[in-house]
């Protein structure tokens, strides 16, 4: 049975691109046994249905109604991950209505996650600003932007993906302003979040980081 919604562990893990967030949100997930959501891969499916379509992510109706027609299958897609996908899909999360769109989604996977799971870890820009004003734990994790080029830049190429860093710093600052300026759920911490600045940290001591805060909040709380 599903525990009661006062128990449940959500935790929010916000950031800019490529500064770790993902992997750490997983291996969170992972260790405390919670249900894990990509909330990145939402709005990358959306824009990936608008290039399809032969659209502009800027497009506000066409962008609306791949939102409306998003299915689950829709965000196991092999080519979400690709540059041109990642700068539409950060377009396409500036366009109010799609956030709407997709606002529900999220968080009734917060509220009641799959296959019974005594709750939640979700990632992307806004889950403690918005989607999980209330979550249990919020983690806001950055980096420098040339840390996270460089990391970029390093799985692009292990990818067989051609890449010139110049040009990733570059798309990432763009990313950065536009995600920060925006008039919807800009990117920024929360106020009660946790900032965790992984620029000189590898994964394992970023989540040993991630978890002593975890548990310290899941102290305070019992």
């Amino acid at each position: 049975m599903a525990a009661a919604a006062h128990d449940r562990l959500v935790i929010a893990v916000d950031g800019p691109a490529a500064a770790g967030k993902g992997t750490l949100a997983r291996r969170l997930a992972s260790h405390l046994g919670l249900a894990y959501l990509d909330t990145g891969r939402i709005y990358r499916a959306v824009a990936r249905l608008v290039l399809d379509a032969g659209s502009a992510p800027d497009d506000e109706q066409a962008a609306v109604a791949a939102a409306e027609a998003l299915r689950p299958q829709d965000l196991e897609r092999a080519d979400l991950r690709d540059e041109a996908t990642g700068e539409a899909a950060s377009v396409v999360a500036g366009i109010p209505a799609v956030r709407t769109a997709l606002l529900a989604f999220q968080r009734r996977f917060a509220e009641a996650p799959p296959e019974g799971a005594v709750g939640a870890v979700l990632d992307g820009r806004d889950i403690g600003t918005v989607v999980c004003p209330c979550a249990t734990v919020k983690l806001y994790v950055t980096a420098s932007p040339e840390e996270r080029a460089r990391r970029r830049h390093k799985e692009l190429r292990e990818a067989g993906v051609e890449s010139i860093y110049s040009r990733v710093l570059a798309d990432l600052i763009a990313r950065d302003e536009r995600d920060s300026g925006r008039s919807v759920a800009p990117l920024r911490p929360a106020a009660d979040a946790v900032v965790l600045d992984t620029t000189s940290l590898n994964a394992e001591d970023a989540f040993q980081e991630a978890l002593r805060h975890v548990e310290v909040r899941l102290r305070q709380r019992s």
